[in-house]
């Protein structure tokens, strides 16, 4: 198969973002997915160069255009190296080629008629740097900029996009897979159940300099998303470039929910003026939320991909980003985020596990892969677990639901820690009789890191290479042949690296990606066989100061602007409001009456501008949430003991 995916082109009236850098991981990401799965794969990006922005923000900086747009592309080509991204093109909208495939695209649509002058009067938001109807404002404001358009009446150039709009609907209808997910879909074609204007493609050079200059009248430059949008074409040889044909047949752009619009409605009118399929599928993520706000330069609440990286290291931003992310849902940033997944997610759990396996085979198997015996069920059900999470994982890769994906891996991670415990290697290594029996468990250990491995190559990939060559795994992976059970090969030598991931204080920052784990004093009670990491365990005293209760809902809703959180009244026994992050599983209806546990005596925190008072415990599970509670009807309030 071939893939060709994209990232929008990123305009480059700031500096690069959290934003940017989802975007972009997200392309990277399944770029190495698709490659592993053996498809030939072109991945694209690049910066959107032209515009009354780039004039403005050029003249804050007090330098000309180009020199400006120079400057911002060179940081967002220089960021994505620090994020292991690795783009097969890096284009731009001052390239020369682009330049002159937009003015042949310009010529041959204005030839074919669709392409008229005339005079209009509208509302221009000059932060879209559109017209925009009334009916996308609100408040008389534009939704993203929050600020009142300008009613601009002027000469322009107008593409016909109204005469396809019976076509696109059409053809949203008849491919599902054409916009997803399916909430961006409906967006879509609820806008289209109203005529569809037609677009002005132009600035007149009165107003605007900054810009391509359209072939057939050199008063006017074009507008900036017929320029932008076409840089897809450009990427791969438009029009008789040997891979415009294969490429352009398996075309998928991913961009964010603001940008919708230009792409699912401009772009594929434009493509059939132009005699071309539309691309393929277009993938629409949410926003990267900093607090309880969207994320914006003029807030200050910018979050910049490379402090990022020098904090916590690129595998663990990616990770992060991924797994918090529900594709098409909006979620939200912050350093203790980022921190928990780093000290529980990878120093603990993964962490731990690749690191306790390997030093007991280095211990106990002269660090070779053992050869296993017959295995019991207990190896049978690790096996089957590890098959589930290939399943599961390849499927929701695929549905770009990389957070279910990788939920799956650690699925099987904390089955694997937990094999350890019940197998107690350590204790075997002590009886000689159960030889064949330590060397089953160090196998299917072993085995399961192997496809662990396979799977975090597209999110971590040098974590993931770190942990392939410690295993002594040279061939070439894959994703066809490599997936099933008992490929990893008897006497392979392995190493016992360096930790994969350090645990991180959140009160002293550490810098860089391949920092150690410092020294910890180890459980008396424990094997120095083992050595595991002891360091998120708590005594007793610690855990009675948790108040866990049991409290009936009694009311729920949604909390307008957020697609993860509902407002719940829980009584335990006292009436207290908890915001709870389940709205992507459950309705308010479904919740009232349910008697959950909760945390009670957790520090009121604000969410969404709403006082939480607790915390609703739940359990994740392949890609599901299920509200923890009790077996049977008990008085709300009742403490868990």
């Amino acid at each position: 198969m071939t893939t060709y995916i994209t990232t929008p082109i990123f305009y480059v009236n700031a500096q690069p973002h959290l934003g940017h850098a989802f975007s972009t991981i997200v392309a990277d990401t399944y770029c190495r997915y698709r490659r592993l799965r053996g498809d030939v794969v072109l991945f694209q990006t690049g910066t959107d160069e032209h515009g009354e922005k780039i004039v403005q923000a050029a003249q804050g900086a007090a330098v000309s255009p180009g020199e400006y747009v120079g400057r911002i592309s060179k940081m967002f080509r220089d960021t994505w190296p620090l994020l292991n991204i690795e783009p097969d093109n890096f284009i731009r909208t001052t390239d020369p080629v682009h330049i002159k495939t937009v003015q042949n695209i310009l010529q041959k649509v204005y030839e074919q008629g669709d392409i008229y002058f005339s005079e209009y009067s509208g509302l221009y938001c000059k932060g879209c740097e559109r017209f925009l109807t009334e009916k996308e404002l609100l408040d008389g404001k534009c939704p993203d900029h929050q600020v009142a358009p300008d009613p601009i009446t002027e000469q322009n150039y107008f593409f016909r996009m109204s005469k396809y709009q019976e076509w696109l609907i059409a053809h949203i209808n008849s491919h599902p897979e054409f916009i997803t997910p399916e909430r961006y879909r409906n967006e879509v074609l609820s806008f289209l159940k109203e005529p569809l204007e037609d677009l002005c493609i132009s600035r007149p050079t009165s107003r605007l300099t900054w810009g391509i200059p359209l072939p057939f009248d050199e008063r006017f430059v074009t507008y900036v998303w017929f320029d932008a949008l076409i840089n897809y074409l450009t990427g791969i040889g438009y029009p008789d470039g040997e891979n415009f044909p294969p490429f352009w047949a398996a075309a998928e752009h991913i961009i964010a929910k603001d940008i919708l619009k230009p792409h699912a409605i401009y772009w594929p009118t434009m493509l059939r003026s132009l005699g071309l399929a539309p691309y393929r599928k277009l993938h629409v993520h949410g926003y990267w939320n900093v607090g309880e706000t969207k994320m914006s330069k003029s807030l200050g609440n910018v979050v910049r991909p490379a402090e990022m990286v020098n904090e916590y290291g690129a595998d663990t931003v990616r990770y992060f980003l991924l797994r918090d992310m529900s594709f098409g849902l909006d979620s939200g940033y912050s350093a203790d985020a980022v921190l928990n997944r780093q000290n529980s997610d990878l120093a603990n759990d993964l962490g731990n596990l690749f690191s306790r396996s390997l030093t007991m085979v280095v211990k106990f198997a002269q660090s070779t892969v053992p050869v296993p015996g017959a295995p019991e069920q207990i190896d049978l059900e690790l096996a089957a677990a590890a098959a589930a999470m290939m399943e599961t994982y390849l499927r929701e890769m695929d549905n770009f639901s990389f957070n279910r994906a990788l939920a799956a891996v650690w699925e099987v991670i904390s089955r694997a820690n937990k094999y350890i415990v019940e197998n107690a290697p350590w204790d075997l290594a002590k009886n000689p009789d159960k030889k064949e029996r330590l060397a089953t468990v160090l196998y299917y250990l072993l085995e399961t890191l192997r496809l662990i491995s396979l799977t975090l190559l597209p999110v971590m990939p040098v974590t993931a290479a770190k942990m392939r060559q410690a295993l002594g795994l040279t061939d070439t992976p894959d994703l066809s042949g490599q997936i099933s059970w008992g490929r990893l090969s008897p006497a392979n030598s392995i190493t016992l690296p360096s930790a994969l991931f350090p645990r991180l204080d959140s009160g002293k920052k550490q810098h860089g990606a391949d920092r150690e784990q410092p020294p910890r004093e180890k459980d008396k009670n424990m094997t120095a066989d083992e050595k595991p990491d002891d360091s998120d365990l708590i005594s007793f005293d610690d855990f009675k100061k948790v108040d866990l209760r049991v409290g009936e809902i009694v009311a729920a809703e949604k909390i307008k602007k957020s697609d993860r959180l509902l407002k719940l009244t829980v009584k335990a026994p006292e009436e207290r409001t908890i915001v709870a992050g389940i709205a992507e599983f459950y309705q308010p209806e479904e919740v009232v009456g349910k008697q959950v546990l909760i945390a009670a005596n957790l520090k009121p925190t604000k969410l969404m501008g709403i006082a939480s008072h607790g915390m609703v415990l739940a359990v994740k599970d392949q890609g599901t949430l299920l509200l923890s509670a009790v077996s049977g009807k008990v008085t709300p309030g009742s403490k868990v003991s």
